[in-house]
């Protein structure tokens, strides 16, 4: 499914006015996106009120030293699980001054699935200062830039209804 820049902004924008409206800052942690979800999001004129930082976390070493991602976490689970994303995104909170974070880590291809974890397995967690948390597994059809695209659209939409 097509996702366009245009459609991520306009979510961007959303998730700020909302945001914004509680007075709340926003973090988030990303490793197959790359980055993609912060820049939908600074792409949004007067983000910095309401946008706090972003960590793009791509090898396990950056997850455990800018996350505090456990290495035991990993080990049992593997950087694209459910588990390793809620502990990216409860490290977003902790490293940031935001009261909302989220998560995206997963296997966008071509290369790099499994039998259990195929190209575009992607995991997302989500979570609030006053202890909300939500988790998400999801498989997305299409090329790499496809399963990035829809990663960050899901991402910032979960947001934007937690929120």
């Amino acid at each position: 499914m097509a996702v366009s820049q245009d459609e991520l902004e306009t979510v961007a924008a959303e998730l700020g006015a909302a945001l914004a409206a509680r007075g709340w800052r926003l973090a988030c942690a990303e490793s197959c996106t790359g980055g993609w979800a912060a820049q939908a999001i600074t792409a949004i004129a007067g983000s910095s009120a309401w946008f706090e930082r972003g960590f793009v976390t791509y090898s396990n070493e950056a997850k455990t030293e800018l996350l505090g991602v456990r290495a035991e976490t990993l080990a049992a689970f593997g950087a694209v699980s459910p588990e390793t994303a809620a502990e990216m995104a409860e490290g977003a909170l902790r490293a940031s001054r935001a009261d909302a974070a989220f998560a995206i880590t997963g296997i966008a291809g071509p290369g790099g699935g499994s039998p259990d974890k195929p190209v575009g397995t992607v995991c997302f967690a989500w979570a609030l200062a006053d202890g909300r948390r939500l988790r998400a597994h999801h498989h997305f059809a299409g090329d790499r830039r496809q399963v990035r695209a829809q990663s960050v659209r899901l991402a910032l939409r979960e947001m934007l209804a937690l929120v």
